[in-house]
């Protein structure tokens, strides 16, 4: 009886798969899981099927080769040859290649697109513009029958109902959606009463978002003459549309939510607004007050009324100075004369003639007789006395 070692009998089991062509190059469909990445960069992963599965593994240098690298439950055909692997007597596909099937083909394509256009700018964020704060109408690119129509509806209605909209009906999946959505926005840009565009649809597998991944969509958002927000599927889904529009929300609702304001908060905000301004009004006004009454009372103080009050006053003052000062002079000046007129009546010839005394003059010149010699026998003479005077004739 000849007996094997467990290394014996694995070494010869190895050795059967190396030699058979069928198992050195060979295609294997299924689905990946158990999907593990060492620290080493090694790859590791189980294909399975409906009845059986097959350890892979993927080295380092050719992880480095690959464009497409599969995650837990990817639909794949991998190429590579099988063998054992001793230490653990279980055969397992030493990969070198693996292409994606179904979603896999899809998401190779998407990530081809998504590369081609990002390179072209499509999705820079400098050209992305703002939503509009308060929009009069808004476009809705989406089914007319999905469920996505009336969340939008509804949030509209709750947020902000002044907003008019204007749906433009199409297809949301299958190969005739990516024309229809694309000629939707375009003629909706096309219009100049619409303020912004939601392109909507509801959650779905990748195939069913597919059309949102077509380029004729994302160059029709990129054109669009006004600002276009995405909510195609759930949170987790992005599609091509995402990138390329002004504003990504997470699902339908949230467009509408991001689209427009809320009435509420609106209302509230204004409330702030009107009694900041009532107030900054009371305080201005009562700023406004205190400058007027300060100006009134400087007008007041170096008004020309106020000036001229005081000269009228001080004229007043001076004309009744000048009045009693004129009166005592006048009092002054009648006492004064009064002497004087006493001292002239004392010293008047009238005083003298009222005594007895006479003035004599001459009659023919009127000069007054002082001396005997200024008349002659036969000189006519006036005498004047106290009460009158009378002529005679020098004797």
């Amino acid at each position: 009886m000849q007996v094997y070692s467990v290394s014996q009998v694995t070494g010869y089991i190895k050795s059967l798969f190396d030699v058979d062509l069928l198992l050195q190059d060979v295609w294997v469909e299924g689905e990946v899981s158990n999907y593990f990445q060492s620290t080493a960069g090694h790859v590791y992963f189980t294909l399975k099927d409906a009845q059986a599965q097959l350890r892979c593994v993927l080295w380092r240098s050719q992880v480095a080769l690959l464009e497409y690298l599969p995650t837990n439950g990817n639909a794949v055909l991998v190429h590579g040859r099988a063998s054992v692997y001793e230490a653990q007597g279980s055969y397992q596909l030493y990969a070198d290649q693996i292409q994606p099937l179904g979603a896999g083909a899809l998401y190779l394509q998407f990530e081809a697109l998504k590369a081609k256009l990002e390179k072209e700018g499509l999705f820079a964020a400098e050209r992305k513009r703002p939503l509009p704060r308060f929009p009069r109408r808004l476009g809705v690119v989406t089914s007319p029958r999905g469920a996505a129509i009336h969340d939008i509806l509804q949030i509209l209605r709750r947020r902000y109902p002044m907003a008019e909209v204007i749906l433009a009906p199409t297809a949301v999946q299958g190969e005739e959606a990516p024309p229809q959505i694309a000629a939707a926005i375009e003629a909706l840009s096309a219009r100049t009463d619409v303020d912004a565009i939601i392109v909507a649809r509801g959650g779905g597998s990748l195939e069913e978002l597919w059309a949102f991944n077509d380029e004729q969509v994302a160059r029709a958002i990129f054109a669009s003459r006004v600002p276009v927000v995405s909510g195609v599927g759930h949170e987790t889904d992005f599609t091509i549309a995402d990138f390329v529009a002004d504003v990504r929300a997470p699902t339908p609702s949230a467009a509408a939510e991001i689209v427009v304001p809320d009435q509420l908060a609106l209302r509230t905000l204004l409330e702030q607004y009107r009694d900041g301004l009532m107030q900054q009004a009371t305080q201005l006004l009562a700023e406004r007050r205190s400058a007027t009454e300060h100006a009134s009372a400087l007008l007041h103080r170096f008004s020309p009324r106020a000036i001229l009050d005081r000269r009228r006053q001080d004229l007043d003052e001076r004309e009744g100075r000048m009045a009693t000062q004129q009166k005592h002079r006048l009092a002054l000046m009648r006492q004064r004369l009064s002497g004087l007129n006493l001292r002239l009546q004392a010293l008047s010839p009238q005083a003298t003639l009222q005594r007895g005394y006479a003035i004599v003059s001459r009659r023919d010149d009127g000069t007054v007789v002082t001396r005997t010699s200024q008349v002659q026998a036969g000189d006519g003479i006036d005498v004047r006395v106290s009460d009158g005077h009378f002529g005679g004739t020098v004797d």
